[in-house]
This record gives C-alpha cells, structure tokens and sequence, in this order.
C-alpha cells in the first residue's frame, strides 16, 4: 500500500481551526488541538498506542498501526466518514444501524475505535455449514476490530467478557457485535470497547455456531443491504459505527480532510453572527 504524504499536508495548522464535537454530528466551534499522547476528555483523536476509555482511563492496546489509513482515520469522527462516502455514493454513508456504545460507558465519552474488520459468522446449529474448528478469538490479528455477526432475533448473547479479555491481550481496539452480549461490567472493567444491538445473559451454545471466520458478512438488519468484508475499516465512536470499504479508503480521507475544513470555517462564522445559508453558500460551495 502506498504511503499518504498529501494527508500530512492537508492537516489544519495547530490552534487556528475549530474541531467538531465528538459528541453530535453537528459541529460546535472549538479549539482543535492536536494529541500527543492519549485523548482528552473532549477531543474525537487518539493517539495511535493507546484507546482513552469514557472514564477518561488510558486503554494500553497495541504498537502504532503502520496502516497509513488507519492513522489518518483517528482525524475523524464516523460522521465525517459518512459525509465523504456519501460523497462517493456509497451508500447509507457506510452507516451500521443499530450498533451502538455499550462499553467501557454507555453512550457517552470520548471512545473511539479504528481498524480492520476481523469477521466472524454464527449460523443456527442446523445449517450445514461444519463448525469452525477452532476459537476465532485465538486468532483475533493486532489492530484489528473484532465484528460478529449474529442471525437476526437471536435472544442468546454471542459475545462475552472472556472473549474481550483475549481480544484485549491479541491487541483488538474493539468488537462490535451484532447481535447481543454479555458481561457488561466485566467488559468496562477491562475498558474494552464493545459497540452491539443489545445485552443478553444465556450463551450461544444451545442455538448457533460459529461456521466462518474472515469472510464477507451482511448486517443482520432489514433496515439495509450492508457486507462487511475483511479488511473493510470499522470506525466507531459515540455516533455509531460506519464501515468504510477497503477499496474507498484512499478516496475518501481527502474528502473528509476537505470537508471538515469547511465545516469548521463554517462554525467560526456563524459563531460570528453569520447565518447559515450565507455560510453554507460560502464555505460549501
């Protein structure tokens, strides 16, 4: 993969822009300063060594990930991941419905994960599909986003606390499932972060299997038509988690470079006294 020099030259020079918040889609005006070495409390980056919990804890995970789209990633919040795959017509703005925070605090802080998709499938007991014959878990790569996939109105939680404990020490910066799981507080003891549909307490065992480990998978949802594919990035923050393809990447970061200087320009005005049509037709256009 090439590297990204024009990414460096598209950063804001420090203490002259405004950041968007972390916390809503739409940007407040705020001084933008960039990391050194964990997240504050209310800055949307990280540093690439460490995941800053929502109890402000830093969350030792892994080495910096030499992936040039994963550390331009940390720059952005999932909604400027939306804007710019909108941008590219991919569709929903690569949008997971349904995923939200769960740990390491319910909907709420600065918590962030960037990193590949390691796809893991549960089928119900009677497909014909074999078991996977060994615990996807143990082969959980460094950096990478755990993502389960669940059948749709499964009761059973497939995910649980000894899962993110192994995840945790492989290097993972997070899973998402989607589907329900278990162990709410062993996981935000551990200060993993988990995104999922919902919680359960009953095991999986009795009503599905694992049958397929990095291979495309659906969202289990009949609100869209999504396929996670390995590799794919997964970004997940306090507005939810998108999936920005693999093949987009190196189109969509310049555009998410080009349109948060334009959404902060936009803020700094309309703090001015500005409206927001004038704004828009002056920054946007």
């Amino acid at each position: 993969m090439r590297t990204y020099p024009s990414i460096i030259s598209l950063s804001r020079p420090i203490l002259s822009l405004y950041r968007q918040s972390c916390n809503r889609c739409y940007r407040q005006p705020r001084l933008f300063i960039p990391a050194i070495s964990v997240l504050s409390s209310s800055s949307c980056r990280r540093d690439t060594t460490t995941t800053t919990t929502g109890t402000g804890k830093a969350m030792a995970t892994t080495s910096p990930n030499p992936d040039p789209i994963v550390q331009a990633l940390q720059e952005y919040t999932t909604c400027d991941v939306s804007d710019a795959l909108i941008k590219l017509k991919f569709r929903n703005g690569g949008f997971l419905s349904g995923l939200t925070m769960w740990s390491p605090e319910r909907q709420n802080g600065p918590t962030k994960i960037v990193g590949p998709a390691y796809t893991v499938q549960y089928v119900p007991l009677a497909d014909p599909h074999p078991k996977h014959p060994t615990h996807y878990i143990d082969s959980v790569p460094s950096g990478a986003v755990v993502f389960v996939s669940c059948p749709p109105k499964i009761p059973n939680a497939v995910y649980g606390g000894l899962m993110s404990t192994r995840a945790k020490s492989s290097g993972a910066v997070g899973s998402v499932i989607d589907g329900r799981f278990r162990d709410v507080q062993e996981q935000r003891d551990l200060g993993y972060p988990i995104f999922a549909r919902d919680v359960g307490t009953a095991p999986p065992a009795e009503l599905l299997k694992v049958a397929a480990v990095n291979v495309p998978v659906k969202l289990q949802t009949d609100e869209q038509d999504m396929t996670i594919n390995p590799g794919d990035y997964l970004i997940g923050d306090i507005n939810g988690v998108v999936v920005l393809p693999k093949k987009l990447a190196e189109q969509a970061i310049p555009l998410m470079a080009k349109q948060v200087e334009a959404d902060t320009k936009m803020a700094a005005a309309i703090a001015g006294g500005m409206s927001f049509s004038e704004a828009s037709k002056l920054f946007r256009t």
